[in-house]
């Protein structure tokens, strides 16, 4: 991946021509961006700029903004980090991310959050934002969140790195009670995995298949903590946002006849469980070992039909990214999850391709959506006005993704061999190329995303 300097980043941009995909419609337009902004959405603009974008062929989108990722940092750098997976994001669309708690230590404390906003302020080109975590013990600091500046705060309600499983009922009362803002929700139900995972131990000792971790981390387990999720956000008017939703079962605690702006419940999709299923731990083994594991076909299945249908809100990477040596252990020992912000929007775009999702549902799922669930202010839209945050694709240009073009730092991808059809030819990030023609633009960084609230 070749490394250019921020020459090509000018304070005026002319992009030509381009089909645009934009809230439920495509049209051909051109559009200028002035100082970060898009200052002028029009059929033809003939007005000198710094750089001009011949776009005539290519699709554009509103940069993707991921609502989960653990870009690692601090203190779990041998996988990743905040400057190697931002640049892995932006060469693949994504501009805006919203990152885990669950670094080493934990930012349960609103010193250890602003830490991670600084060392995003130096080394992130995309733009960014934090979630505060909870605990069993930190909901006076948890209360402290600023609103307008961080995007959410994170519950595990299944295990996690460190002292973040909340599993202290008088603890998640006070949370869905006194939240300020949106809380974020991992589902999986502790009492139910360990169960499970006693029972294949007596079977097998420790010699478990990982074709057994969609049976360990079970449609039960998934299903008791979501919907106690529900019904604690709908007994406090909690503003709830379940993360990775992983069976067709809980799509159903989800409602598609309230217009998003209004829904106080929301739900995200991950690319791997719209992507693989059980019978690919047969090739890929731990590689695509997931919490919440990767399951039924009919999951997968469902899944999208909850996407398209509007009773899942988001679509979201849940990129975790671990070394190629831990993945290797043996299942009990191999981490869970993968990388995947470089991949997402491609891989998604290889579903339009088959068929089974529209360009503009993708721009809703992956852009406008996440701007609305979280109000994120200027961004997520293509609107005169808004931060360009723009991301131009060419739907017919194939490419497989390889080891010498990945870019996370653990130099390894679920996707390792597969062609996609479609590919991302520039990224601005907040106005400013970040990425063009295969090289990545360094120098300028992302912005700190801020929220309506």
């Amino acid at each position: 991946m070749n490394i250019r300097n921020p020459k090509l980043n000018m304070s005026s941009i002319l992009i030509k021509s381009a089909t645009i995909v934009n809230e439920n419609r495509q049209f051909v337009s051109d559009i200028l961006v002035k100082d970060g902004l898009i200052d002028r959405i029009d059929g033809h603009i003939d007005v000198p700029a710094d750089k001009t974008i011949n776009a005539e062929g290519l699709h554009l989108f509103p940069g993707c903004i991921d609502d989960q990722v653990h870009f690692r940092e601090p203190g779990l750098t041998h996988k990743a980090n905040i400057h190697s997976e931002s640049r892995a994001a932006v060469a693949g669309g994504i501009t805006s991310f919203m990152e885990m708690p669950n670094t080493i230590p934990n930012a349960l404390t609103q010193e250890l959050l602003e830490q991670k906003y600084e060392i995003a302020a130096h080394n992130s080109l995309a733009n960014y934002s934090f979630f505060m975590g909870a605990s069993n013990d930190n909901l006076d600091e948890v209360l402290k969140t600023d609103i307008n500046n961080v995007c959410g705060i994170k519950v595990f309600m299944g295990s996690s790195t460190g002292n973040m499983l909340v599993d202290n009922p008088q603890t998640l009362e006070g949370i869905f009670t006194h939240s300020p803002m949106l809380v974020a929700v991992h589902c999986e139900d502790e009492a139910t995995i360990r169960a499970n995972l006693n029972h294949y131990k007596q079977l097998l000792g420790d010699n478990i298949p990982v074709k057994l971790h969609p049976k360990i981390r079970s449609e039960e387990a998934c299903y008791l903590s979501s919907s106690m999720a529900v019904e604690l956000a709908k007994k406090h008017h909690t503003r709830l946002h379940i993360l990775h939703i992983s069976t067709e079962k809980e799509t159903h605690l989800f409602d598609n006849t309230i217009p998003l702006k209004d829904k106080r419940i929301t739900a995200e999709a991950c690319i791997h469980h719209l992507w693989f299923t059980d019978a690919d731990y047969e090739t890929k083994g731990n590689l695509i070992k997931w919490n919440p594991a990767v399951k039924k076909e009919s999951d997968r299945d469902g899944i999208l039909k909850a996407v398209l249908d509007g009773r899942i809100d988001v679509i979201a990477t849940d990129h975790a990214p671990h070394t190629l040596e831990e993945k290797s252990l043996p299942y009990l020992q191999a981490p869970s999850g993968g990388p995947l912000v470089q991949h997402a929007l491609p891989a998604m775009l290889e579903l339009h391709h088959q068929g089974k999702i529209s360009l503009e549902q993708i721009a809703e799922k992956m852009a406008h959506n996440v701007a609305t669930c979280f109000q994120v202010d200027k961004r997520g839209f293509i609107r005169e006005g808004y931060w360009a945050d723009l991301v131009l694709v060419n739907l017919n240009d194939p490419w497989s993704v390889e080891k010498d073009n990945i870019l996370y730092k653990c130099k390894w991808s679920p996707f390792e061999g597969v062609t996609f059809r479609s590919k991302i030819i520039h990224t601005l990030v907040s106005g400013n190329l970040a990425y063009s023609g295969g090289s990545l633009i360094e120098g300028v960084g992302g912005k700190r995303l801020v929220f309506n609230r």
